[in-house]
């Protein structure tokens, strides 16, 4: 049987393979997050079912948009003309780059940090140029770009989506009857997501499918065309029927509401003398706990005073003349003196520590209490959110399918590289991707999302903020319209950045304390790192590697 590769190259290929999969796994753990985060955490999707849909469109996305953006990241980050005639160590430094990408994302997995794949890979791609050519190698306003990108992102998409959801708040939710209005804005809402990400699919997607031949007035018509249909649809047929659904399903959950609280109310007034021994033992041991403070400051106090009236004692006696008996008289006195004056003193720094700690640990509580009733007061109304419902499960699944086109490439883009180096024997790639290795990791990112992808999706849908179903849809179309408008007319921009933007932006919009700042602070610290420690991870790999080979 005839080898594909030369045999000193064919284990560079395998290795990149193994590798690119586990990264594919990091990013499914961690990037995919940015699709289903926030419906997860405003209780619209369960992770189960979050995991199923994120399966489904991650590797349709994949296998339709995934192709364009590979050629980008296996082509675009350096200059490969260098590497003609050296192409195996380019494809040296394509494992190392994927090796370095891959460890940086399951760390930052581990520790539940959102961080760019993106920025990941390119951090590592850059990483190995150096080393191998120097900075004449890397292409250096991308990494602008990049940098740039950890501000313009979050900033930009966080803008946007604050004034997405100050429409739909003085429009929608401030209004007596929400779901009146909210039923004349669905064919809106709903025509507008459809558009925003069929004119994505249309203008980024795969020459297989020959929309690369599609003129860009074609896109715009078949986005906006797509867009007005739906949005007719949906007010023959959608707004009628989801009407009769919603105040039927909400007139339901009231009488049951209503039920729960009647059957409390008796199960309180059963239990009442319970309720009253619980609060005489709570104020007993309050009344206990004061008179141990008091008992504790009189020994104090009567500890200093009596050490006070030693030390005038000792002094008198010590202008009396030395003799034998009075020696041993004095000695014995100035260690009972020494002695309670360090207990005095050890007493006193003892309980004020305790009085130290417990007044911080009471302004502790206070602020948690402060800001968890802060969260708590941050709802949509039933209606409301039986509205938004749909809304964010369609943009949670057009926003998992352009993941899918975009950061599968992350995984694959230089294990297409090595596959095709190793075919053609030259740097210039012009093989196209085979659909079959986007295949590969589309089904490592899904693995990913499977086996440890709670850990991201908690930091963005319940620590960094509170979501409800309306902030949900905001956020979801604000951040894929930003990604979309901003990547099209060149701003530098990143799917993660944007969604934690827009995650930020309308929390503090709705609530002051509805923000975890500490938080947001650990996860831009991880995207200023991403770049510099994934590119240093592979660059000592590359050094290594070069020098053992």
């Amino acid at each position: 049987m005839e080898l594909l590769f030369p045999e000193e190259l064919l284990w560079m290929v395998i290795v990149g393979f193994i590798v690119a999969f586990v990264l594919a796994f990091g990013i499914g753990a961690n990037d995919v997050a940015n699709s289903f985060g926030t419906s997860v955490g405003s209780r619209v999707l369960t992770l189960r079912q979050a995991c199923i849909l994120g399966t489904v469109f991650e590797v349709l996305g994949a296998v339709l948009l995934g192709s364009k953006v590979s050629d980008t990241i296996r082509k675009g980050i350096i200059d490969v003309m260098p590497y003609n005639g050296t192409e195996d160590l380019l494809m040296l430094g394509n494992v190392c780059a994927l090796s370095g990408s891959c460890i940086w994302l399951l760390v930052a997995t581990f520790f539940s940090m959102p961080v760019s794949g993106t920025h990941s890979i390119v951090g590592a791609t850059m990483g190995f140029a150096l080393v191998a050519h120097g900075a004449a190698g890397v292409n250096w306003k991308k990494i602008g770009m990049i940098i740039a990108s950890w501000f313009v992102s979050p900033i930009l998409s966080g803008l946007v989506s604050v004034g997405v959801f100050f429409f739909v708040y003085y429009f929608i939710l401030s209004k007596p009857d929400p779901l009146l209005w909210g039923m004349r804005f669905l064919p809106l809402f709903y025509g507008a997501t459809l558009t925003i990400n069929l004119f994505s699919v249309f203008y980024e997607g795969p020459q297989m499918l020959y929309f690369h031949l599609i003129p860009i007035w074609g896109t715009f018509s078949a986005a906006f065309g797509g867009g007005l249909v739906c949005a007719l649809l949906v007010w023959l047929f959608l707004v009628p029927w989801q009407r009769r659904r919603i105040i039927a399903q909400c007139a339901k959950e009231r009488n049951g509401e209503t039920e729960d609280e009647e059957n409390q109310i008796e199960s309180d007034s059963s239990n009442d003398p319970k309720t009253v021994v619980s609060e005489d033992d709570k104020e007993a041991v309050t009344k206990e706990k004061q008179a141990t403070e008091v008992e504790l400051k009189q020994r104090i106090g009567s500890a200093s005073s009596s050490d006070s009236g030693e030390r005038n004692d000792f002094s008198r006696e010590d202008s009396l003349p030395h003799s034998p008996s009075v020696k041993p008289l004095l000695g014995l006195n100035f260690k009972k003196d020494k002695d309670v004056d360090n207990e005095s003193v050890h007493s006193h720094k003892s309980y004020r520590r305790s009085l130290q700690y417990e007044q911080l640990s009471i302004d502790e509580e206070k602020e948690s209490a402060r800001k968890e009733e802060g969260r708590e007061n941050i709802q949509d109304s039933p209606e409301a959110a039986k509205l938004f419902y749909a809304l964010q499960i369609l943009t949670a699944v057009f926003g998992s399918f352009a993941h899918g086109g975009n950061d599968v490439s992350n995984a694959i883009g230089p294990v297409v590289a090595l596959w095709i180096i190793g075919i053609e024997g030259e740097v210039h790639q012009k093989m196209a991707t085979p659909i079959w290795i986007l295949f590969y990791g589309g089904l490592g990112i899904s693995l990913g999302l499977w086996v440890w992808g709670r850990r991201v999706i908690k930091t963005l849908g319940d620590d960094l903020t509170k979501i409800t179903p309306s902030s949900g849809f905001c956020i979801e179309i604000a951040s894929a319209l930003t990604v979309l408008v901003a990547s099209n007319i060149g701003i530098p921009i990143s799917t993660t950045h944007c969604k934690v933007g827009s995650i930020v932006g309308v929390g503090r919009f709705r609530s002051r304390e509805n923000v975890d700042w500490k938080l947001f602070r650990n996860i831009f610290f991880a995207w200023i790192v991403t770049v510099p420690v994934s590119g240093a991870i592979s660059a000592a790999m590359f050094a290594g590697l070069r020098l053992a080979l």
